[in-house]
C-alpha cells in the first residue's frame, strides 16, 4: 500500500514539474502570414505593418508578421479558403466573401441597415460586434478585429443614376456573394462577379459599365477614369474583418493571444483615422477631375427595392434578432 501512495504521489509531483517546465520554456518563435488584396500603401496594409511591429516588441521578437500584399496570395474567395485550413495565418478581408459560411458576417452587408458610420461604429465597437467576431470561431477562423471599408457607392461609365430605373441594362461589378448579386438584381442591374483584381480591366474592355464600392477604392484603382459617373447611393457599409486561422491561433500561449489580439485592435483604431482622411482626399480628388458625383434626391425607392434581401437572407430567428439589435442600436 505505502508503494502505491508513494507512487501516486510521484506521479502528481512529475506532473507538477512537467507543467512548471512547460510555463518556463517561451513558445517556439514563428512568422506569420498575413495577407491583404489591397496596395502596398493602403490604409488596412499599413494597419497590419502597425500591428506587425506591436506583436514583434511584446513578444521580445519570437513572433513577427510576413505581409503579403497586392493579392499576392489571390484574390479574398481564394485566400479565406486557405486562412481557414490554416495556410494563411491572418486575413484581412471584407465581411461578404465569408458570408457563404458565417451568416453572421452576412448581416454586416445587408443593404441600407446601418443609418451612418457614426451607426455602424458603436454597433461593431459594442457587444454585437463582439458576438459577430466571436461567430468566427465554430467555422474555423478566430475574428480579432473590424477594420472600416466606408460606405459603398455605385459607379458606371453610361449615365448618371438617379434611379433604380437608371440602372436598367448596366452589367455592374459586384463581390463574389450571393447577397451582393441578389442585391444588385433587386436595384435592376445586371450583376456580374469578378474578382477585385479584374475590375479595371472590366471597366476598359466593356465586360462591364460599372461597380460599386467606396472612394478610396474607387479613386486608387483608376477606376474613376473610366467610370465617370458616380451616385452616393451608400447601399452598404460593410466593414473589413482582420480573421485569423484557428490552427494558427492554437498554436499560441494564451498571453500570446492576448498580445495578437490586443495589437489587431489598436491597429484598428490607428486604421479608422487613416480611412476617415484618406476617404476625404479621395472623394475631392475625384470631384476635381471631373466626375459626375449624384447625390440622391430620394433614398426610398433604392430602399425599397432591397427589403425583400432582408427575409431571404436574415429570416432566420437568430439572424433577424441580431438585425433588430443593430436598428436599436444607438
Amino acid at each position: 500500500m505505502a508503494f502505491l501512495i508513494s507512487s501516486r504521489r510521484l506521479g502528481q509531483a512529475l506532473a507538477v514539474l512537467a507543467g512548471l517546465l512547460m510555463t518556463a520554456v517561451p513558445a517556439v518563435a514563428r512568422e506569420f502570414r498575413v495577407t491583404d488584396t489591397q496596395a502596398g500603401d493602403y490604409p488596412t496594409v499599413q494597419a497590419l505593418e502597425l500591428m506587425g511591429r506591436l506583436v514583434r516588441e511584446r513578444t521580445g521578437g519570437r513572433h513577427s508578421l510576413r505581409i503579403f500584399h497586392s493579392r499576392q496570395l489571390g484574390e479574398e474567395k481564394d485566400t479565406i479558403e486557405q486562412t481557414r485550413i490554416g495556410a494563411i495565418d491572418i486575413n484581412r478581408t471584407n465581411v461578404a466573401p465569408l458570408a457563404s459560411f458565417v451568416p453572421e458576417a452576412n448581416i454586416l452587408a445587408l443593404p441600407f441597415l446601418f443609418r451612418s458610420v457614426e451607426h455602424l461604429h458603436r454597433v461593431l465597437d459594442g457587444p454585437v460586434g463582439e458576438d459577430i467576431l466571436a461567430s468566427f470561431e465554430r467555422h474555423g477562423l478566430i475574428g480579432l478585429a473590424f477594420y472600416d471599408s466606408g460606405a459603398r457607392s455605385i459607379y458606371n461609365t453610361v449615365r448618371p443614376v438617379r434611379t433604380p430605373a437608371d440602372l436598367k441594362g448596366l452589367r455592374i461589378r459586384v463581390q463574389q456573394s450571393d447577397l451582393m448579386v441578389e442585391m444588385m438584381r433587386a436595384l435592376g442591374a445586371e450583376p456580374v462577379a469578378l474578382p477585385y483584381g479584374q475590375v479595371g480591366i472590366g471597366l476598359s474592355t466593356g465586360l462591364i459599365h460599372g461597380a460599386e464600392n467606396n472612394w478610396p477604392s474607387y479613386v486608387t484603382t483608376d477606376h474613376f477614369r473610366a467610370a465617370r459617373h458616380l451616385t452616393l447611393t451608400e447601399h452598404t457599409m460593410s466593414p473589413e474583418v482582420l480573421v485569423m486561422s484557428k490552427r494558427a491561433w492554437e498554436s499560441l500561449t494564451d498571453d500570446d493571444r492576448a498580445t495578437f489580439r490586443a495589437a489587431a485592435r489598436e491597429s484598428a483604431a490607428w486604421m479608422r483615422k487613416q480611412w476617415q482622411e484618406l476617404e476625404a482626399r479621395s472623394r475631392t480628388d475625384a470631384e476635381r477631375s471631373g466626375v459626375t458625383v449624384v447625390a440622391l434626391a430620394d433614398r426610398a425607392p433604392f430602399e425599397a427595392a432591397v427589403q425583400p434581401l432582408f427575409a431571404r437572407f436574415a429570416g432566420e430567428p437568430h439572424l433577424a434578432a441580431l438585425v433588430e439589435r443593430i436598428r436599436q442600436a444607438r
